[in-house]
Order: C-alpha cells, then sequence, then structure tokens
C-alpha cells in the first residue's frame, strides 16, 4: 500500500513536470542541429570524454577514454547511445534511448603476484581483469550541464565481473 503510494506521487511529479514543460514557450528559438561536448566519471570505464550529435530531438552520444600505466595496468572503453530527447528547450531535459559499449580493464594484483613467486610457478594470473561488451537501455537527465546516465544492460555479448547497472555522472556544454 504504502509503495503503492510512493508510485502514484511520483508518476504525478512527473505528469505536472510535462504539463509545465509543455506548455511554458520556449525564450529563444531552439536550432535543428546541437552539438554536446564534456567529461563525465561512472563505471567500468573511470573517466571518459563524451561528443554527441544531435537533430532536433534525436541524439547521437559517443564517450570514451583509456590510459596506460605499464603492463597489466590500464583500462579503456567506449560507449554510445542513440536517444530520443524530452524537454530539450527547456534548462532541463531527459534522454531515452539504447546503447552498447566496450569496456576492458586490467590491473596488478601484488597478492597474486607474491604467490605465483613464493611457490615459483604461475598458479594464478598477476592481474586482475575486466571485460564488458554490452547493449543497454539507458535513461539521462540533464539540468544546466549536468548530467547522470543509467543503464541497464539487456544483453551481455562478453562478460567477466559484469555490473548490473552502468552509471556516468558529468558535465557537457551544448553548442
Amino acid at each position: 500500500m504504502f509503495l503503492a503510494q510512493k508510485f502514484k506521487n511520483a508518476i504525478l511529479v512527473i505528469a505536472f513536470g510535462c504539463v509545465l514543460g509543455f506548455a511554458q514557450e520556449p525564450q529563444e528559438q531552439v536550432s535543428n542541429w546541437r552539438f554536446v561536448s564534456g567529461v563525465s566519471v561512472g563505471n567500468i570505464t573511470p573517466v571518459s570524454l563524451h561528443l554527441g550529435l544531435g537533430y532536433k530531438s534525436l541524439i547521437f552520444s559517443l564517450d570514451g577514454l583509456g590510459a596506460h600505466d605499464g603492463p597489466n595496468d590500464y583500462w579503456c572503453g567506449v560507449h554510445g547511445n542513440l536517444s530520443w530527447t524530452f524537454f530539450r528547450s527547456l534548462p532541463y531535459s531527459i534522454d531515452i534511448g539504447v546503447g552498447g559499449g566496450y569496456q576492458y580493464a586490467e590491473a596488478p594484483n601484488r597478492m597474486h603476484q607474491a604467490l605465483n613467486d613464493a611457490n615459483g610457478a604461475m598458479y594464478l594470473y598477476p592481474y586482475n581483469f575486466k571485460e564488458v561488451l554490452d547493449i543497454s537501455a539507458e535513461i539521462s537527465v540533464h539540468l544546466y550541464g549536468l548530467f547522470t546516465r543509467i543503464g541497464y544492460p539487456i544483453h551481455y555479448f562478453k562478460k567477466h565481473d559484469e555490473p548490473n547497472i552502468l552509471w556516468r555522472i558529468g558535465y557537457m556544454i551544448q553548442l
């Protein structure tokens, strides 16, 4: 009962926001084309650069970056999504779409290295790694340049310690 009441309240708040968003006239003419760029943090790729190209309410975004600090100590990732933007003429907007990405990371594991050295043989990998290739349903919320994106992986093609939820938070500018 309590959960149903909270669900009803959430739907009312979203509906009220939609009514305000559609009722308010935009102050300036919104261009059909838009370009976005920014930076974000999240999982599995710790830091990434964000670029996007959109036409009207449809936008394609791509983010990725990598770092290398010696053998078995690097990470890289790339993630793209195709989204539909709601309320794009307002200071806030919501993007709903589908995305896909590939992330890979290796980090040295000193405990495994010490165990292998003590036994004089390689019983364990001397590093930890994660590798994920996925397709996910995503929702992004933007407010004055700040954004957060939550993705729920629908399918993993390649997985090793795969996360249940993909998330990013960052800042972007729109031209």
